[in-house]
């Protein structure tokens, strides 16, 4: 038997038109790269939950729906763990969003993680006229509701925002009370619920695929665990960044700095982040192309090879 990998590899898969070209990616390319990623040895794919980036400057990009692509990546895979990167709790109800997590863990055979967050208000959210207020209470609220249902199978909740009243959780799929929780935390209310809650934190690159920019967000998630009285060894500390694994550059314009080099180089940056204390890392390739995932595959190799 393998030993444990010291820190697990996943990969997001493009949602959204692209940033280089505008083209979209269609579900037989989605479906090959997860298939791919399996193949090469990756522990996860992600989908993001986006709906449609209006920035302020620049063209629009839209994104398929997470949840229903969430399904039928875990339909098309069958080893590689499949998560949400990140559900927006502002985008639906709770109760209905615990239901979709059991069904798709159903679907994968109970390789699903639910990767959880606040979601953000702003033009996507206004353009679907999604609530653009109260982020965090609303989300302090639909947590009080998918932990139970996912954890105990039950929930009564009446809050401002969300109510479960005497609510079953049910059916449940292979692995009730079990469903791995991933929350992404940056601000101290947010990183407290995740203690709290979460089986991994995990937040995403803003400025620079590197320490520089991770060490402090890990600092103060061991502050908050501190504060909480939680060992810190509990709980998974994932970081989500951008990988330019070709001649393809393009990536810090839109993204943030990327890491970037040879193979080695490469493995020798994610090394530095297992040994910084990350046991987790979420990887978006610059470009989102199978041949990008090709020209990472030692990267793996290196990693975790024989």
């Amino acid at each position: 038997m393998a030993p444990p990998r010291t820190i697990e590899i996943g990969l997001v898969l493009p949602m959204g038109e692209s940033f280089v070209d505008g083209s979209t990616a269609r579900w037989a390319e989605i479906r090959e790269l997860a298939r791919r990623a399996e193949e090469i040895g990756f522990d996860t794919v992600w989908t993001a939950d986006e709906l449609l980036w209006r920035p302020p400057e620049g063209p629009t990009h839209g994104w398929w729906e997470c949840v229903a692509m969430t399904g039928a990546v875990a339909a098309a895979t069958s080893r590689v763990k499949v998560g949400t990167w990140v559900l927006s709790a502002l985008h639906r109800n709770p109760g209905i969003t615990a239901k979709a997590v059991e069904t798709i863990d159903e679907i994968s055979g109970g390789r699903f993680v639910l990767g959880l967050g606040s979601g953000h208000a702003g033009r996507q959210a206004h353009a679907f006229g999604l609530p653009e207020d109260h982020v965090f209470g609303r989300f302090e609220e639909a947590v009080q509701i998918i932990v139970p249902l996912l954890r105990e199978g039950r929930a009564d909740f009446e809050g401002t925002f969300h109510a479960a009243r005497d609510l079953e959780h049910r059916p449940v799929g292979p692995r009730p009370g079990r469903i791995p929780i991933m929350m992404g935390a940056k601000g101290p209310k947010m990183l407290q619920l995740a203690v709290r809650h979460a089986d991994i934190w995990s937040w995403y690159v803003e400025e620079r695929s590197d320490l520089t920019e991770f060490g402090p967000r890990l600092e103060a998630l061991l502050a908050a665990c501190d504060e909480a009285d939680r060992d810190p060894a509990t709980i998974g500390r994932s970081a989500g960044i951008v990988v330019e694994p070709t001649s393809v550059t393009g990536a810090a314009d839109v993204l943030g700095v990327p890491v970037r080099g040879t193979s080695e180089e490469i493995a020798d940056s994610f090394r530095a982040f297992g040994a910084a204390g990350f046991t987790h890392l979420e990887l978006v390739l610059w470009p989102a192309t199978l041949a990008a995932l090709d020209a990472f595959a030692p990267v793996i190799e290196l990693l975790y090879g024989d």
